[in-house]
């Protein structure tokens, strides 16, 4: 007998027709090294439950940081006063799940048994060799540590009751460097859950390199430049381009892909999955739904694949839900799990040699700000180098690129064979882009 059955007593004695729990667990340990000194230590044990019923069609929701009778008698209380006051006419769903979840693992059950003291001493090696590495670097700015746990149930009242763990490790050095006058800094990351893949010197390495070979860097001339995007670069380029699959923004006529389904919206070079089945650290067998999950192309050959919906935009549209239901119980929510974009052959190399005369992008900032969702138009804050004669040349500061998503998805020439894997859930190579205006002196 579980301890949560109470509130699906109390909720059936309420009138609530059916209805769903989700538990989140989450520990989390996190710290920073600065000046051969630890800061910012941080142990976090978090616990959120959230409980949502369908009284007469419509749906009500809480939640609440701890759970007993008490508060069980709370999310029913507030499931029905919810419910009543709702004016939502879309359908809800509480699912009885589907016929098949495959198995992910997701979960290094090591990592938590690696000692702090280790981690620590990590850390503080690796602060020592990004100092060491070059007389440029005049300050390590920050190493930071942060691991974190997780594990999401979901349980309803038709019997429906899934559980998904997942953990990773996050490192990342800060370096600060000096020539002259001129002051740069930038960093490098390393994200997995099998701590033993750690290389300190390798990752010093890439903080080292990231940060002084910006050095020196000038504007280039404003003209319009055959360009290669850096697999970093251009990782947040494809979340915010695949954001317009999601069927609520197409829905709703704010996509950039309405009425695109199977046409095509990219170089024939683009093949871009949703991949939660994927061996990854975002592997998840089913949604925040209950609905099982299985990988999909969304790009295929340039070519749209398929929109992604969870319950009720699937019910709106006719069709069935493609497992990407990750909202929370108040609001739905439908988000890609693990982006994957196919590769090529070439070498990041071999990209600049193809290129031969253009720029090499590797840093952007204030998408946010400078990407409007809805044309798809972009003017960002950049960084990164020239490209003469095939070769990587000097470095470029202070420049601007500007564009349109869609014509630069369009315009992809060819693909390399670096992939990586980035935090947001997205896995890709860099790219050659045909033209972008990128703006100079």
């Amino acid at each position: 007998m579980s301890k949560y059955d109470i509130f699906f007593k109390l909720a059936k004695e309420a009138g609530i027709e059916n209805c769903e729990l989700t538990v989140s667990e989450s520990y989390s340990f996190g710290f920073a090294i600065f000046h051969a000194q630890v800061e910012q230590y941080e142990v976090n044990n978090g616990f959120a439950i959230a409980a949502r019923g369908i009284i007469n069609g419509k749906a009500g929701s809480a939640s609440c940081d701890v759970f007993n009778k008490e508060k069980a008698k709370y999310l029913v209380d507030e499931i029905v006063k919810n419910a009543k006051v709702m004016e939502d006419d879309d359908p809800v769903f509480i699912y009885p799940g589907s016929p098949k979840y495959k198995k992910v693992n997701t979960v290094n059950k090591e990592l938590r048994d690696i000692p702090e003291d280790k981690k620590i001493k990590d850390a503080l090696e690796l602060e020592r060799l990004v100092r060491a590495k070059d007389q440029r670097i005049v300050e390590v700015a920050n190493i930071y540590y942060q691991e974190d746990h997780s594990s999401f149930t979901i349980m309803n009242s038709l019997g429906l009751k899934l559980s998904q763990k997942n953990n990773n490790f996050f490192m990342y050095a800060a370096a600060v460097a000096k020539q002259g006058d001129e002051v740069k800094s930038n960093g490098a990351f390393f994200l997995d859950n099998d701590y033993s893949k750690l290389d300190l010197n390798k990752l010093a390495d890439e903080a080292v390199n990231n940060t002084v070979s910006q050095l020196g860097g000038e504007a280039c001339e404003s003209n319009n430049y055959k360009v290669v995007l850096d697999r970093d670069a251009f990782s947040s380029l494809i979340n915010a381009y695949i954001s317009s699959t999601d069927a609520e923004e197409v829905q709703k006529k704010t996509s950039l892909f309405i009425g695109k389904l199977g046409q095509k919206i990219a170089s024939k070079k683009v093949t871009i999955e949703d991949a939660p089945l994927a061996k990854s650290l975002f592997a998840r067998s089913f949604d925040n739904e209950g609905v099982a999950t299985y990988n999909k192309p969304i790009i295929k050959n340039g070519i749209l694949q398929t929109y992604l919906y969870n319950l009720t935009t699937a019910a709106k549209d006719g069709v069935e839900s493609t497992g990407n239901g990750f909202g929370s119980a108040a609001k739905s929510g439908v988000s890609p799990v693990f982006l994957r974009m196919k590769p090529g052959k070439l070498s990041l190399n071999e990209l600049f040699a193809k290129v031969n005369n253009g720029v090499y992008i590797t840093e952007i900032n204030g998408l946010h700000a400078g990407l409007d969702p809805q044309t798809g138009n972009f003017s960002l804050q950049s960084a990164g180098f020239l490209i003469k004669d095939g070769k990587k040349d000097r470095p470029l500061d202070v420049i601007t690129i500007s564009g349109n998503l869609i014509k630069l998805f369009e315009g992809i020439e060819e693909v390399g064979n670096d992939s990586k894997v980035f935090a947001q859930a997205v896995e890709n190579p860099s790219v050659i882009v045909n033209k972008l205006a990128v703006g100079g002196k």
